[in-house]
């Protein structure tokens, strides 16, 4: 298996979610890795760590995905690797809902995202996002 950890999601991949279409609710498994100093294009921004920096957006970016429907069910600080081997360990996972597919791209794509996606790139030396949906109760 290979990994690309990389920061922002490429035009084909945004084009392949969308194709999947359907109305469910999806989630998004966030896997981060954090800068050890934040990377600003912007000499004046302060010098902080690379998760202070994320947290600059990840604040602001969770109020919004509440007021559109979605929320973040589970986040937390990557501890150890149990099963399997991989050359550097996520520093944070997260699991965040959203109302569907499209929801998930309008609001990634909204200008309030634009406006402190700045933060994200300069906090992120890395991530995967990887989207889930519900599998099928399996007593139903």
């Amino acid at each position: 298996m290979n990994v690309e950890n990389a920061v922002m999601p490429r035009q084909d991949q945004i084009v392949g979610l969308l194709g999947l279409g359907g109305e469910a609710p999806i989630v998004m498994l966030n896997l981060l890795k954090f800068r050890d100093v934040a990377d600003y294009d912007d000499p004046a921004e302060p010098k902080i760590s690379g998760r202070e920096a994320y947290m600059r957006y990840g604040e602001p970016m969770s109020a919004l995905v509440a007021a559109k429907g979605g929320r973040v069910l589970f986040s937390a600080n990557v501890d150890a690797l149990v099963i399997g081997e991989v050359g550097e360990l996520w520093d944070s996972a997260a699991i965040v809902e959203y109302p569907n597919r499209a929801a998930f791209v309008a609001i990634a794509s909204s200008p309030e995202v634009q406006a402190i996606g700045h933060h994200r790139q300069a906090g992120l030396a890395g991530q995967l996002l990887i989207q889930c949906t519900a599998m099928p109760d399996a007593a139903g």
